[in-house]
């Protein structure tokens, strides 16, 4: 394969940057270029033409495809991932700009409220920022349950979508609003690994677990930041450019290896999304986070 078909082929599918966000790359590989030219000198005599000295056609094909692929991610001062994301840099831009994203602590008697798009409609929850208030949770169908909050080690019985008189049983809260979780990646990464639903290393379980706490519930920015930043410790991520979430919306995608026995041709990968120029979490192919908020009461939207 010769450079001018290896460099079409790398840089096929990068949209072209705007000129302005050329020149530090530009500077970079110019740079490149005149180290390659000084530890490769040969007198000028010598010369028949100029070549590049110490970069094969693949590192040539890399350095113009970085510069090409420069994306204006800059305005927002995050990492560029370059157009062929790379999982781990999306992951860690989506970490850093939870941390920069405004968090009010809810009230203990308040109730995170989050709408999600899904295929058979949407979906609404009400949850206990504490964990000690009925929430409630309206089916796409239109159905709705209550979630039964624990207060003094107990809990509320109920039958379908009324309580059982008198009826208890043993509880221990749930607060949607998690000050619980650690705030560094490494103590997020042990958390997942020691406390999801598979066994240790099932990165599918995992990558469930980090969706779980990312959808319903309310995080403070350091501690979405972390489960970001865990996510990216996951082995074998692959990253998708052009992903929609299930509500459509367009953005760069992640997504995590099928469990061992999974059918291929009937099992449907997740992928979590995030929109391409801020790197909000949107949701996934299956589930979309339309809205979120905070409100006073069960059944209340922001």
């Amino acid at each position: 394969m010769d450079e001018l078909q290896l460099i079409t082929e790398r840089t096929a599918s990068v949209p072209l940057a705007e000129s302005g966000a050329l020149a530090s790359a530009r500077e970079r590989l110019m740079t490149e270029i005149a180290a390659a030219e000084a530890e490769n000198v040969t007198p000028l005599r010598k010369r028949r033409r100029w070549v590049w000295t110490g970069v094969g056609a693949a590192g040539l094909a890399a350095a113009i495809t970085a510069v090409v692929a420069l994306a204006p991610v800059e305005q927002v001062g995050l990492e560029p991932p370059a157009a062929a994301a790379d999982p781990v840099t999306v992951l860690r831009n989506a970490a850093a700009a939870a941390l920069k994203t405004p968090g009010t602590a809810p009230k203990p008697d308040q109730f995170v409220y989050t709408r999600t798009k899904q295929p058979d409609g949407e979906r609404e929850a009400w949850l206990s920022a504490d964990g000690t208030r009925d929430g409630l949770i309206k089916m796409a169908d239109g159905g709705s349950f209550p979630i039964a909050g624990c207060r003094n080690g107990r809990a509320q019985v109920y039958k379908g979508d009324e309580p059982i008189e008198g009826v208890t049983e043993p509880c221990t809260p749930t607060p949607a609003y998690r000050t619980d979780l650690p705030t560094d990646a490494d103590a997020m990464f042990a958390y997942l690994n020691a406390n999801h639903s598979g066994h240790d290393g099932d990165v599918n379980a995992m990558g469930k677990d980090v969706l779980t706490l990312a959808n319903e519930n309310y995080l403070p920015p350091a501690v979405r930041a972390a489960l970001f930043g865990a996510a990216a410790k996951m082995p074998g991520l692959r990253a998708i450019d052009h992903a929609q979430d299930a509500a459509g919306r367009p953005g760069v995608g992640i997504t995590w290896p099928l469990r061992r026995g999974d059918d291929r041709k009937v099992a449907k990968p997740v992928v979590i999304v995030f929109a391409a120029d801020t790197f909000q979490y949107l949701g996934t192919n299956s589930t979309a986070v339309t809205a979120s908020g905070v409100v006073d009461a069960a059944g209340q939207r922001p």
